[in-house]
Parts: C-alpha cells; structure tokens; sequence
C-alpha cells in the first residue's frame, strides 16, 4: 500500500489510477501465488507425514499386538483431543487477526496476540491436566486398570500439545508452511517411534505404557523446538516494541471459533472415542488403522485449508466479493480430484496396507470403503468452515458443527452397539455428509457463494445482476 501511495504521489493524476489498478493486481497475484505455494508446501509435508505415520503405526502395531495398541491409540487420540481444545479457539485466531494487523504495519497487537495465546493455552490445558488426575485419583476405580497409566501420561503432554498447536497457527499466519506443519506431523512421529524402540531395546515392556512414555518425551522435545524456531523467526520479522493486548477484541472472536473447530475435531475423532468407550481395546485398534490407512486422503483437505485460511482473510477486506468466490471454488476443486484419486489407490491396496498391521487388522477393509465415502462428500465443499469463520460467521458456523457433532455422536451411538465396527463407520460417513451439506448451504445462503467442486461459485451472484 505505501508503494501504491508513492507512485500516486509522482504520478499524474491521469495515470495514478491505472497504477493503482496496475499495483492492487500484481499485489492479489503475489498473493494467489504465496496462497499456491503453501499450499504445495503443506501438501508435501502432508504426504511425508502420511507416509511416516503409516508405517510408525504399522511398527507400534506389531510391537504392542492389536489390544495394547488399541489402548495407545485411544489414549493418545484423547490426548491430543483435549490439547487443542485446550487453546480455547486462540490458535486459530492468530492466524484471523495476524495478517490484518501486518498489512495495516501495527506491530504492537501481533506480540500482544501470540503472547496472550501461548499463556491462554498452556493455562486451560494445565488446569485440564489438574481436572484430569483429580479424577484418576478420585474415580480410577470405574476405568479399566490397563488405562490407567497411559492416561496419567497423557495428562503431562496436555500443555505442550496445546502450545504446539498455538505454535503451528502463529506460523502457518507468517506462512511458514514447514515451521507450521513439520513438528507435529514429521519430527512428532519420528521422535515417538525411535524412542518407542529405544525403551523396547532397553529392555522395557511393548505395552501402551511404553508407546506413551515414548510420547510424552517427544511432545516435549518437539514443542519447545518449534517454540524456540517461532520465537526466533517472530523477532527477526517483526522489531521489538510493546505488546498492546486487546484481550476480549481477540476472545469475542476466539470463542465461536473454539466451538467450531472444537465441534470439528470432536467429529473427526469421536468416532474412535465412542469405538473405546463401547468396544474393547482390540476392536478400537484396527478402526484406527482402516480410519488411519484412509486418513492418507485427508491431507488434501489439510493442506488446501492451511493455505486457504490467510488468503480468505485478507479477500474479506475487498468491496467485491467475485475474486473470493472464485478462490473458494478453485479451492473446492484442489480439494476434491486429488482426494478421489488418492482415496482410489488407497481403496485398491487397502487389504494390503492393513495387513501390515497384522493378520487381524484385515478386519477393518470394509470399513474403509465406507470412510472414503464421507470422505469425498467433505471434499467436493472444501473448506468451507474457513470461509465462514474468515467472514465474521462464526456464530453461524457453531451452530451448524453443534448439529452436525449431535448428528455424529447419536449415529455413533446408535449403530456401534447394532453393527459394531461398521456401523462405527456408517455413523462417520453419514455425519461427514450432514456436515458438508449443512456447509454448503450455510456458504450459498451468507455469502452468496455456491462452494461445490462442480458447480460455478459465481453462478448465485450472476443471477443477481442479471435481476
């Protein structure tokens, strides 16, 4: 903008305007191509991290046999769960307010932001972590004994899983695609896995116990190095100066997007939540490896969002709204033909991969044709709850989640005990499509925009004018 501002300045008036359009046009290219360039990033780490998370879980599944590593991965989907709702909607927020306060050059809000959600998060998770053997102690006698131990563990790794994710939205707001993403879903995963076999070549048991040990001490390891990188990188780009803390300017926004993106990850992950709760540990590993092998397709979904977020905040700001229902398209398309082409392949060597885990977890096939389902009906919408959240509808987009997590837990509840593994399935499937349909709709209706793979984003907004 100052750039803009100084050719205006020494230009005739005559040409101030065709260079400004001429400036306002390269600076939203830049911006198309740094949207594009995360984007790649992130879907590289993603396909790294795949890679490495299958087969750390294939090696974790043959150390432990399928009960103990049922109990693991309970266990640790609980405690990441809890870790990032830990942050109260903060992590996010950051990357809502960040590029905003840069392109206007106010320094001071920045530090006070990512100051007040690195205490806000480790503060709740910390108190979570209290709540959590308060009730061990108090009412261990009601949890299955072999759980005990693991979850005591996992109550240690609460504030650095909710710091880490405070980290990686500080960052993924800079764009810094591999500080963002590559802690958690590379060196995390790396880090469990060597240290799981050092204490198994120890001489320590190949329990659960020994998988959350390993866990915890990567947690540890992994945060602080990524705290130690952002801070570092955060005083390189932006100059010292004093923090200006506009608490509940960020904690109105902060909130509905904790109930957004807490709704969300509760769907993601209730699934396996209720498995453990209804089924035994057995039962609850090989639904994690099919939802795992499967998840493989859901990186496409992950990295299109990392980079969409920033780019739908700074189009919000534009008086037309055209170029942001045409990003939204493009990126309802990035996210659809590379996950059915992925989610093909990996339906078509699923026996296969799952028979890595072990000769049981061939159990969990069918399973995976029905999650590549649900599957595909989020990615034909795209990150959709990102457009809502980056255009003020947050409240908007709690309530759907709100219906689409009682839709999920009730079908969940309803067919485990009538199907089991299948209707566990079923149930994820089935809450997939109430949520994209419930996205669509709510996108057409608020912002005018037709967020489908197929369709033209900008046919609504055509009708209008040619009203």
């Amino acid at each position: 903008m100052a750039l803009v501002q100084m050719v205006e300045r020494h230009l005739p008036s005559r040409l101030a305007g065709p260079a400004r359009k001429l400036f306002h046009a390269l600076i939203e290219d830049d911006d198309v191509a740094r949207a594009q360039r995360m984007a790649l990033v992130a879907f590289a780490i993603r396909i790294v991290s795949a890679a490495i998370a299958f087969f750390s879980q294939i090696i974790q599944a043959r150390l432990m046999g399928d009960f103990e590593y049922g109990i693991f991965v309970f266990v640790w989907v609980l405690v990441v769960l809890f870790g990032n709702l830990s942050c109260l909607g903060f992590h996010s927020t950051i990357i809502r307010f960040l590029p905003q306060y840069q392109g206007r050059g106010e320094i001071e809000p920045i530090l006070g932001l990512t100051l007040t959600a690195r205490l806000v998060a480790i503060g709740i998770a910390s108190l979570l972590a209290v709540v959590g053997l308060t009730v061990l102690h108090v009412g261990g006698e009601r949890i299955a004994a072999y759980y005990i131990t693991p979850l005591f563990l996992g109550l240690f790794a609460l504030p650095m899983i909710a710091l880490g994710d405070v980290l990686d939205g500080t960052a993924r707001a800079n764009s810094w695609a591999v500080v963002a993403l590559s802690p958690t879903y590379i060196i995390r995963p790396l880090l469990i896995l060597g240290l799981m076999l050092g204490f198994v070549g120890l001489g320590q048991p190949r329990v659960a116990t020994t998988a959350m040990q390993a866990a915890l001490v990567a947690t540890y390891i992994t945060t602080l190095g990524q705290f130690l990188t952002v801070s570092w990188r955060m005083r390189n780009k932006f100059p010292k100066s004093p923090r200006r803390i506009d608490f509940w300017v960020w904690f109105r926004v902060a909130v509905p997007i904790f109930f957004i993106e807490g709704f969300l990850f509760l769907l993601t992950n209730s699934d396996v939540v209720v498995v453990g709760l209804y089924l035994p540990p057995d039962q609850v590993g090989i639904y994690f490896a099919a939802a795992k092998t499967m998840a493989m397709v859901q990186f496409v979904y992950f990295a299109v969002k990392a980079a969409a977020g920033p780019r739908f905040s700074a189009l919000m700001n534009a008086d037309d709204i055209r170029p942001l229902a045409a990003f939204s398209g493009k990126m309802a398309r990035w996210c659809f033909w590379p996950s059915l082409c992925i989610g093909l392949i990996v339906l078509a060597a699923g026996k296969l991969l799952l028979g890595l885990f072990g000769h049981n977890f061939t159990a969990g096939y069918p399973l995976m044709a029905i999650l590549f389902a649900g599957i595909l009906t989020k990615a034909l919408i795209g990150p959709g709850e990102v457009l809502l959240t980056m255009a003020g509808r947050q409240n908007l987009c709690v309530l759907l989640y709100l219906i689409a997590l009682i839709a999920n837990i009730g079908l969940n509840v309803t067919l485990i005990p009538l199907y089991g593994l299948v209707g566990a399935a079923m149930a994820t499937a089935l809450a997939t499509l109430v949520e994209a349909l419930l996205l669509h709709i709510a996108v057409r209706r608020a912002l005018g925009i037709v967020l489908f793979a197929f369709a033209d984003p900008l046919s609504r907004l055509k009708g209008h004018d040619r009203g």
